[in-house]
């Protein structure tokens, strides 16, 4: 089949042009200089390419490897139950959906990543399957009931029924599965869906957590939840390496969809990092994923954050935490996507602008170390409440959330040469770096719904 959006989205990819005064700059194929410096990618098999399949979304994989994906979260690849098409309602966790291709396919796409040094993760979903999955016929056990001995569906969702980890063949055959994928296709980490669920046991992912680490590969994992909410402080003892920024995202989305206050933007980041000390896991940061996109109505970046999407992004890969890109993101995420459909993504809808940034932040984002998921940040004073800058380490930000244009000193950064990475008035047209002089009373202008990033030279 032809790839038709390749050759589309290469232009978008390989477009640049300078600014006076700037030199374009080779921002492709960078790796993390740390591993707190990666950069995950989620991505639907059945939705990422025409094709919808393993083989195919493996042909794609220099593309993301350009980009620089380090983890890939796979969303669930399993057999779906026929009611609702879920991929999150699974027939059967030791198989692939047929769809998308066999095992070997999946063992060939794992492979291709690792040749070209990314993780895969797959999407594990521990709280129920499919009301058509075998076990209901074969294994009642394995499912939790009501009081009148009625299996149950989780939170009214009609299409599954909830598992049982009081019953040990039940636990048994789900981390059967999980060592399977590890055995079989050599995957490197679970992406878990609904660990707050209050009937999966902290035992249980203790446990398994452990298991999986002692067998000489580091299996990492991703719970879906936000531990830092006391009311699920509980889970903070399980041993995940990263869960969701679940609170910062929503609040972005709620508060910020035309915001100009720098203020409130401060207050919302001051939380993040205030939530963040109190966990003992990693963050993963994000402006949107498959229910953000789809799920309550169905919502694109432009939906949720206006024309504050673009510096949110900048925020996103700068001031704390692991970054997410959703596929489509990079390209301005033009459209819903239903992923109980597989719908596809339109890579033919590229958005310049928000693609050269996205590019650039995860250069960016890979090449300082101080810009790994837990170290500091230092507010810079702007004296404007339209304006929001920070430093970490030698990177230094400012957005500009007002329409208007503003002339901004940076109070208190040490005067210098700076090399600018990002300037929302030049990089539609493409990455370009230029050698500026900044000191603390120099100003710098950012355009309405801007942004500048600068590291200082050595």
């Amino acid at each position: 089949m032809k790839t038709f959006y390749i050759p589309l989205l290469a232009s978008a990819l390989l477009a640049a042009a300078c600014g006076q005064g700037a030199q374009q700059f080779d921002i492709d194929n960078t790796k993390p200089v740390t591993p707190d410096n990666r950069v995950i990618y989620q991505m639907n098999i059945g939705a990422f390419t025409p094709e919808g399949t393993f083989a195919a979304a493996g042909r794609q994989l220099g593309r993301l490897d350009t980009l620089g994906a380090d983890i890939l979260w796979l969303m669930p690849i399993y057999p779906r139950g026929h009611k609702m098409n879920s991929p999150y309602a699974s027939m059967d966790f030791t198989k692939v959906n047929p769809a998308y291709g066999t095992a070997d396919d999946l063992k060939g796409f794992v492979g291709e990543a690792h040749r070209r040094g990314m993780k895969v993760w797959l999407d594990w979903v521990p709280n129920h399957v499919a009301v058509e999955n075998r076990w209901v016929a074969e294994h009642p056990e394995f499912f939790t009931k009501d009081a009148h001995g009625r299996m149950i569906h989780p939170h009214g969702w009609g299409d599954v029924y909830e598992l049982n980890y009081h019953d040990e063949g039940l636990v048994e055959a789900m981390n059967s599965a999980m060592r399977q994928w590890i055995s079989v296709a050599d995957v490197d980490g679970f992406r878990c869906d609904y660990v707050s669920s209050p009937t999966i046991p902290v035992k249980y992912w203790q446990d398994i957590i452990a298991e999986l680490n002692s067998h000489g590969k580091t299996i990492e994992f991703l719970g879906e939840t936000d531990i830092s909410n006391p009311e699920n402080r509980r889970i903070d003892s399980c041993g995940f390496d990263y869960d969701y920024a679940w609170d910062f995202q929503g609040e972005l989305a709620r508060k910020f969809n035309d915001s100009d206050n720098a203020d409130s933007l401060r207050a919302i980041c001051d939380r993040l990092l205030a939530a963040s000390a109190k966990v003992k896991n990693k963050r993963m940061v994000y402006l949107t994923n498959h229910d953000q996109n789809y799920n309550d109505g169905g919502n694109t970046l432009k939906d949720f954050y206006g024309d504050n999407r673009y510096l949110l992004t900048v925020l996103e890969f700068t001031f704390h935490g692991m970054p997410l890109i959703y596929q489509g993101q990079e390209i301005g995420d033009p459209d819903t996507l239903n992923y109980f459909t597989d719908a596809k993504v339109k890579w033919h809808l590229a958005d310049r602008k928000m693609l050269n940034t996205v590019r650039t932040l995860v250069a960016l984002h890979h090449t300082f170390a101080s810009l790994s998921a837990t170290a500091p940040v230092e507010y810079i004073e702007t004296a404007g409440s339209q304006v929001l800058a920070y430093r970490r380490g030698p990177v230094v930000v400012a957005l500009n959330l007002g329409r208007e244009p503003a002339a901004v000193q940076l109070s208190g950064i040490e005067a210098g040469i700076y090399q600018q990475w990002l300037d929302s008035r030049t990089i539609g047209s493409g990455p370009a770096m230029a050698d500026v002089k900044l000191a603390p009373q120099s100003a710098i202008r950012l355009q309405g719904k801007g942004y500048a990033v600068y590291v200082k030279k050595q």
